[in-house]
């Protein structure tokens, strides 16, 4: 039985986030999405300026006699998340102004790697009532790894810059709360007060997981991590404590169906493609010893070798020492740099590394 079959898939385990992880294997998840406690320290009611009531956080869960004792529960809820966390694995947490900044700390302190920080923009936040502050219309990601060291990690590049027009995905994310219909309620109050729009963690979880892998949630609430994790394929472990949540989480999950698999595919990175030496394609006959190559302003020509090397003048070797070479310059993307002819056209020889890779694939 493999590691992963012993896990609790899918399911949502009732009782303290700290003691639950402790007893899931070590190294045994992919990535951890954590909205913990904000630690608001409000005090009294809040009301809109025409006397109705607000419906803001003052839930039991988020209060802390100080800061010190908020400072101890992070550290210790981290500590274990970064010892089931596997190593290259990523942990997402998410905060206001009132907690990330202490968060952030106790990171660093526990030897996290900060990737990013990703600011969310909140397209349609909740107003300052009393017109004392700015309108407080943004929450802070912090994404890390478990150490600078950490290898491998999943990054869909290519699939953000795809959900972004072409353009490289920003670190500053518009989305609009949760809010309409997305909301859920129990007998027409709010279920959570805190509850995430999907829209969200769809971005986080495209962003940095893979279909298949574990998903641990140690802050449940009402499933949206959940909830998401099924629609795109991948697993899930909720840990919450509150009753009244966890049914709300399991009806709203039970309703969820899972993209079809062909529908799950997304734009993979180059970085996550097998590596083709230029030689294969020399040896499957796509080029022949002897072709003369050249870039794309036809400024500089090589010759094809029978070992797949290039020569060019007094300059031989691969196809990016050659065309680096050639330019004055420190490196060269060779499968980039040089073209060969097509009946008049210039084709760049990318073309032919991607039909070895569909005919490996």
């Amino acid at each position: 039985m493999t590691q992963k079959q012993t896990l609790p898939l899918d399911r949502i385990l009732k009782g303290d986030c700290i003691d639950l992880m402790n007893s899931l294997p070590a190294n045994s998840v992919d990535m951890i999405f954590a909205d913990p406690p904000y630690n608001m320290q409000l005090s009294g009611e809040l009301r809109r300026p025409d006397d109705s009531f607000v419906d803001a956080v003052t839930d039991d869960w988020d209060q802390f006699e100080s800061f010190e004792a908020y400072d101890t529960f992070t550290r210790n809820w981290l500590a274990a998340a970064k010892r089931v966390l596997k190593d290259d694995g990523t942990l997402w947490v998410i905060g206001s102004y009132h907690n990330i900044f202490r968060v952030g700390a106790s990171l660093q302190d526990l030897g996290f790697w900060i990737l990013n920080d990703v600011i969310w923009r909140k397209t349609n936040p909740m107003p300052n009532f009393r017109g004392t502050r700015f309108t407080n219309a943004h929450e802070t990601l912090i994404w890390c790894s478990k150490g600078p060291d950490a290898r491998n990690l999943t990054f869909n590049y290519d699939a953000l810059k795809v959900m972004n027009d072409d353009v490289q995905m920003r670190s500053d994310w518009h989305l609009p709360i949760c809010s309409g219909g997305e909301r859920l309620k129990v007998a027409g109050e709010k279920a959570h007060t805190t509850q995430k729009p999907e829209a969200l963690l769809y971005r986080v979880l495209t962003a940095a997981s893979n279909p298949g892998d574990v998903i641990l949630d140690p802050f449940f609430g009402t499933g949206t991590t959940g909830a998401v994790a099924r629609k795109l394929g991948r697993h899930f472990i909720g840990l919450e404590r509150e009753e009244k949540y966890i049914a709300v989480a399991l009806e709203r999950i039970r309703k969820v169906r899972q993209m079809p698999e062909d529908d799950l595919e997304f734009t993979r990175s180059k970085r996550q493609e097998p590596r083709i030496p230029f030689g294969s394609v020399v040896e499957r006959g796509l080029l022949s010893a002897g072709q003369v190559l050249f870039d794309a302003r036809k400024r500089y020509k090589a010759r094809v070798r029978a070992d797949g090397s290039l020569v060019a003048s007094d300059v031989t070797g691969s196809i990016h020492k050659v065309g680096a070479q050639l330019q004055g310059a420190s490196s060269c993307n060779g499968w980039t740099f040089w073209h060969f002819d097509v009946e008049g056209k210039a084709v760049s020889i990318d073309v032919l590394r991607q039909q070895v890779r569909a005919e490996m694939n």
